[in-house]
């Protein structure tokens, strides 16, 4: 997503420059890209020159956008999942650890844009000059 924010030109970015830059094969990316696509997170420039554009402004697609593409949420220990029966839920003081410490990645993911991303890489790069 970064890669395709920071290259987000008229033509957008191809799949093979998406994969090389990013060291990826293209049937890996293949992968990738079906779910950011299902997702509405990136579309495909119309044209004989087509590229990938984000499906939304930068500020407008979080890492928890990103992350449910994947996944149906985010569960840091299986004791959460909705599908894990465990005897000792109904008394287990760790579950409530986990539980206030996985609402937080929560809230880190949904606060994080792919905009502030993209910031902090084009601000590590002129450092680097």
């Amino acid at each position: 997503m970064i890669e395709v924010a920071l290259n987000s030109g008229p033509d957008g970015i191809y799949q093979k420059d998406i994969a090389e830059n990013q060291d990826l094969s293209v049937k890996y990316l293949d992968q990738i890209i079906a779910s950011l696509k299902a997702a509405g997170l990136i579309a495909n420039v119309r044209g004989r020159k087509s590229g990938y554009i984000l499906g939304r402004a930068p500020s407008q697609i979080t890492i928890y956008d990103i992350h449910r593409a994947f996944e149906p949420g985010i569960c840091i220990v299986d004791c959460l999942s909705k599908n894990y029966d465990c005897e000792k839920a109904d008394h287990c003081t760790a579950r409530d650890f986990w539980d206030v410490l996985n609402q937080k990645v929560v809230e880190h993911f949904k606060s994080m844009t792919v905009e502030a991303l993209v910031a902090d890489v084009r601000k590590r790069n002129e450092e680097k000059v």
